[in-house]
């Protein structure tokens, strides 16, 4: 038998997992309010839509950078559609999963996938759970992490190209822009 669950509930679930409402109510309702077991509902579906949309190509999604000393981080987050990749909170998995990859200093993607959040979710997880949520593949395909003496990142307007530039001695920061502005839009050939 099903519980009646309350709207507020819902929108209470929905702040605490980001899924949709209806996911939310019909989570709620098979774990008779119980909002541990709702969160584990949810993030079981996710795993579910995860399997399902293997198969599917990600080709739309954000690319976030940021600087940190003598390193630099980029983390490229994949979606099925450029209408999820424009969705607030789409982004904003994307820079918590930089902010992991800089706080752990994650040296490839195999590492930075087993890295934990503050509240013991690995990025895997997190990554699992945006599908879930969004109903599309959603995977990482790019993630990289250099090391200079000086290092700068440029990510284009549309936050679908980008670029980490390291440079073996520090230059001023408006030509390092331009430099990572030109290879963002020219995708020049390079050894790495």
């Amino acid at each position: 038998k099903t519980m009646a669950v309350t709207l507020a509930d819902i929108k209470k679930l929905r702040e605490m997992t980001q899924a949709g409402m209806m996911d939310c109510k019909s989570a709620l309702e098979e774990a008779a309010g119980d909002f541990q077991r709702a969160i584990e509902i949810i993030r079981e579906k996710g795993k579910l839509v995860a399997s399902k949309r293997a198969d599917r190509t990600a080709t739309e999604g954000v690319v976030v950078a940021e600087v940190k000393g003598t390193k630099a981080y980029m983390v490229c987050l994949a979606c099925e559609t450029d209408f999820v990749a424009r969705v607030d909170t789409f982004g904003q998995t994307a820079r918590q999963i930089l902010d992991i990859a800089v706080a752990s200093d994650a040296k490839d993607l195999e590492t930075l996938l087993t890295c934990k959040a503050a509240d013991g979710r690995t990025v895997a997880d997190l990554v699992t759970e945006k599908t879930g949520q969004t109903g599309e593949k959603v995977e990482i395909p790019y993630y990289g992490r250099i090391e200079a003496a000086y290092c700068t990142q440029y990510v284009h307007f549309n936050k679908k190209l980008g670029s980490l530039i390291g440079f073996n001695k520090v230059v001023p920061e408006t030509i390092a822009h331009e430099v990572a502005m030109q290879a963002t839009a020219m995708a020049p050939v390079s050894i790495s």
